[in-house]
């Protein structure tokens, strides 16, 4: 039996919302269960409705996008709820702060119907995403531009990796690269089910949500250096 993904919109556009009600009511796995038109009603909805992910705006009047996902991120009782940001702009100052407040990725509101139904489903497996117009090499340039100046974001330490062995670094590397479960177990030449269960040893040391919170804990640590090219 299919599990629903169960779905909360959350724009201060209303006609934006319906849109995405009918893209996301249309789909066998999917499901919308709920409306907020700014970020303290999208955390109470998520809370309320027991949303699996938020399709959450970044700029909404009163509490914003950003806000709202950190609270989000920071509440136990909303571990299991992913947030997927959506930008006017793809490429902006939004994209680190996004990932650091927890999203597990962002898309670009111009984005195809077929991205953005897949951004859900990418985000209700707990994977990170990264909309197909922003490249890895760009998040780590920004991550490496902001270093810790973002407001009320606390540096990481290097030796906050102490933690992990040496084959937990191994994989984080690699997940940091955007490379599937599959694929590092190809890398690495090990199974997937290892490569799983490395990912999921080292998300509980480093206090990660998921993936996309490796990825910043990667590049923040200096473990992973950001692309010059």
């Amino acid at each position: 039996m299919t599990t629903t993904i169960r779905v909360l919109l959350a724009d201060d556009q209303a006609l934006l919302r319906s849109a995405f009600r009918v893209l996301v009511d249309s789909e066998p796995d999917m499901e919308v269960v709920g409306e907020a038109s700014d970020g303290a009603e999208a955390v109470r909805l998520a809370r309320e409705r027991q949303a699996d992910v938020v399709l959450m705006d970044i700029r909404m009047p009163g509490t914003d996008g950003l806000a709202a996902t950190r609270l989000i991120s920071a509440d136990p009782a909303l571990a299991q709820v992913r947030v997927v940001m959506l930008t006017t702009f793809e490429v902006d100052e939004y994209v680190v702060q996004s990932l650091r407040a927890g999203a597990s990725g962002f898309l670009g509101k111009g984005s195809e119907p077929a991205e953005l139904l897949g951004a859900i489903r990418i985000a209700a497996a707990g994977e990170a995403l990264l909309s197909p117009a922003a490249t890895k090499g760009l998040i780590a340039r920004f991550l490496a531009q902001a270093g810790g100046r973002d407001r009320g974001h606390d540096p990481l330490r290097p030796d906050r990796l102490d933690a992990l062995t040496g084959r937990e670094r191994e994989v984080l590397v690699q997940v940091a690269g955007g490379h599937s479960n599959d694929e590092i177990a190809d890398r690495l030449d090990v199974s997937p089910l290892t490569v799983k269960t490395h990912v999921n040893r080292a998300m509980a040391k480093l206090g990660a949500r998921d993936r996309a919170q490796l990825v910043v804990i990667a590049y923040e640590s200096g473990l992973v250096r950001p692309r010059t090219d």
